[in-house]
Formats: C-alpha cells, structure tokens, sequence
C-alpha cells in the first residue's frame, strides 16, 4: 500500500486570509484521518503564510497518524509580522522540539511561490548529512526532497537520510500537456530504481493529481505521497471525505 499524506497547506492559507481560526487546522486534519488518509503533512515557511508554528504544535498533539514535517533544515529564527502570531525558531529547532515521526527537508528559499526544486548534494551534501543525524538521533524518520536524478539520489543515500522525495512537477506538467510523457515516466522509474539500490525508501509528492497519479503508482517501490493543492481543490467539488476516498482509489488502495 502507499501511504497518502494530507498536506494541510491551502486549508491553512484559506483561514489566514481572515483574522480567524476558521477553517481549523486540526479539525480539518482529523476530517481527513477519518477519511482514510494515512498521515499528515506541514510545511511551515516562515513568513508563515499558511502553516503557522502554533499548528504545528497543535497538530502534534492530537495526531494518531504519521505526521510528516517539511522545511528548509538551513533556515533560521525569524521575528512574526503580525500580531498574535508567534515568531518563528528556525525550521530545525521547530522539528527537534515537535519531534514529528518524518521530516523531509526542503531546499527552498523565501522568494519562492512553492518548492520547485531538489537538493543540489554535490553543493549541500557535507552540510545536509550531520542534520540528518541529527534529525534521526532523536527517533525522527528524514527524507530529502531530490529532482529524479540518479547521480543526485546516490549522493543523498550518501548522507545517510532514510528516503528521497522525487520532486514530481516534470511529471504533472508532462501529463497534463501530453508532451514526453513515457519519456519523462521512465525518468521517475529510474530515479526509483536508482533509490532502491542504494536503500533508499521513497516518497513523493508535487502537482500529483487524480488524473496523474494513477500511473505514477505504479512505479516500483513507491512508499508515500504528499498532496495538498489538487486535493484541496478537488474537496471544494467533491467534499473532503469523498476527495480523500478518491485519492486512496487513484493510488490503487481501495
């Protein structure tokens, strides 16, 4: 079975338009775990425009199911914005005090929009690799978000993290325009293939649909994915419940 993980992001973007607690974060986490998602991911930036530190804390103490925490490892404190939001204690110090069961590490910087890249090991490996350890000292499972390159994925088995994250946007956008497309699914294929060899446990997630994930399933060795913007979409159509079903049937789980 691969696991499907509720990113919360948009939920939490929706409430931040108002000064509000609505929609509730952990609510809304417990909708979907009901559901039948398998866990819960985050990923709190810190400006905090959508996931904000106190949802983490939240999160982590009502969750029954994995929770799943991403971030840039190399960014640092940053002083709130906005009133009655906490400042932000820097993404390492965040996850070492929560703990959550996963934290996948995320290269991305503060100008950007959303992730829309991996790591760079032959730049960041000999930084990225004491964080790891660090990370699975304290009993938390470490994934690092890589683009489908196999020289890359060898060098993050290099650093001793637990799984990869295939970055999965080449694949949405090769779907959805109908250009390449065995092409660009027998990169992730190898990419997969690669992972496996060097022990690599592996995840993925980014602009996965349930148009595009069916087939991305099938790809061997496949342990999770993360999906929070198509599934937030979807549920404003379908409802939350039913969008989740929907996502476990894509995945092959129903």
């Amino acid at each position: 079975m691969i696991a499907l993980s509720v990113n919360l992001n948009k939920i939490a973007l929706i409430r931040n338009s108002r000064d509000t607690c609505n929609p509730d974060i952990p609510l809304h986490a417990k909708m979907c775990i009901d559901a039948g998602a398998d866990g819960i991911t985050v990923h709190p930036r810190p400006d905090q425009r959508h996931i904000r530190v106190r949802d983490c804390f939240d999160l982590a103490a009502m969750l029954d199911v994995e929770f799943n925490i991403e971030g840039n490892p190399f960014t640092g404190p940053r002083n709130s914005e906005r009133a009655g939001v906490e400042d932000y204690p820097g993404f390492m110090a965040l996850v070492k005090e929560i703990r959550p069961a996963q934290c996948t590490l995320v290269p991305d910087g503060d100008g950007q929009l959303t992730s829309d890249h991996g790591f760079d090991l032959k730049r960041d490996g000999e930084r990225i690799a004491p964080l790891v350890q660090e990370l699975q000292a304290l009993g938390i499972r470490t994934s690092l978000f890589m683009d489908p390159d196999p020289e890359q994925i060898r060098l993050a088995a290099q650093t001793g993290t637990d799984r990869i994250e295939l970055y999965t946007e080449s694949w949405a956008q090769a779907y959805r325009l109908g250009d390449n497309v065995d092409a660009v699914f027998q990169q992730f294929v190898e990419a997969a293939e690669t992972a496996t060899d060097a022990g690599l446990g592996i995840n993925a997630g980014h602009d996965l649909d349930l148009h595009n994930l069916p087939r991305f399933a099938t790809i061997a060795g496949l342990q999770e994915v993360s999906i929070g913007h198509a599934l937030t979409v979807d549920a404003i159509r379908m409802g939350l419940a039913a969008t989740v079903a929907a996502y476990q049937l894509a995945l092959g789980n129903r």
